[in-house]
């Protein structure tokens, strides 16, 4: 390959309008530059704050269960005269029981463990 002139190496003054929107265009940029680096500063700032102010982990969360230790966790869970369990299903702290009442029609029952108490009845019905 053959080089280039060395005239044409050397850059050449540019444009007066063109060098006024390269000034421009350097000028926005440092300016969201800037804005970039402050958002970052904030979020970090968020984060180490959060970090500070955050509970102990042993602290208990509200809706825990609270287990004697060596002891089982026992409650009676009392469903209507006649009914008999289908199903259940466990979530979190809650229980809900799918029981076939003793005339014929299904209920789902929920009960919260953490507060031993039924919290809920739901009737099944056809439409």
């Amino acid at each position: 390959m053959v080089r280039p002139i060395a005239d044409e190496d050397e850059e050449k003054p540019l444009d007066p309008g063109v060098e006024s929107v390269r000034k421009k265009l350097l000028r926005f940029m440092a300016i969201n530059l800037g804005l970039l680096l402050l958002a970052l500063m904030v979020v970090i700032g968020a984060l180490v704050y959060k970090a500070r102010n955050a509970p102990p982990a042993s602290a208990p969360v509200a809706g825990d269960i609270q287990v004697p230790a060596g002891e089982p966790l026992s409650a009676d869970i009392v469903l209507p005269v006649g009914a008999k369990v289908v199903s259940q299903s466990l979530s979190g702290n809650r229980i809900s029981i799918d029981a076939e009442l003793a005339d014929g029609s299904r209920a789902i029952f929920v009960y919260d463990i953490a507060e031993r108490r039924l919290v809920g009845r739901f009737a099944i019905r056809n439409k």
